[in-house]
C-alpha cells in the first residue's frame, strides 16, 4: 500500500501525527489486517476550512504514488480536539468525484 494522509489543518499546531505513524507501523486501527507493506507517500493538511485544498492535495498524493488516501482521525473523529470536521463528508465526496477509482479512501487512521 502506498499511503497518503490528509489531516485537519486546525490540529497540526499541536499534533505531530505520531499516533498516525504508530498506527501504520503497528498495522492497527484502519490498517489492521493489511498484509502488504505500507509506505507513507505524503502527510499533508486539508488546506483549512472548508477543506478547500483537499482535492488538489489528494491529486498530488496520487501523482506521487499514493494508491490509498486516509483521512486522519482528526477529520472524521475529531481526535484530539474533540471536534469532527463539519466538512468531512463533502470533502470526501469531492475527492471521490475527482479521482474516481484511482485511489482507495479510508475514513480514519486510528
Amino acid at each position: 500500500m502506498k499511503l497518503g494522509i490528509i489531516r485537519c489543518m486546525q490540529t497540526e499546531d499541536y499534533c505531530p501525527g505520531t499516533a498516525d505513524f504508530k498506527t501504520i507501523r503497528e498495522k492497527k486501527g484502519v490498517f489492521e489486517g493489511v498484509e502488504e507493506k505500507i509506505t507513507l507517500v505524503g502527510f499533508c493538511n486539508c488546506g483549512g476550512c472548508p477543506g478547500k485544498k483537499a482535492v488538489l492535495r489528494a491529486r498530488k498524493l496520487v501523482e506521487r504514488g499514493a494508491d490509498t488516501i486516509a483521512f486522519a482521525s482528526c477529520i472524521q473523529k475529531g481526535t484530539p480536539i474533540g471536534y469532527p470536521c463539519p466538512f468531512a463528508k463533502k470533502m470526501k465526496e469531492l475527492i471521490e468525484t475527482d479521482l474516481g477509482d484511482k485511489v482507495k479512501l479510508l475514513d480514519y487512521t486510528h
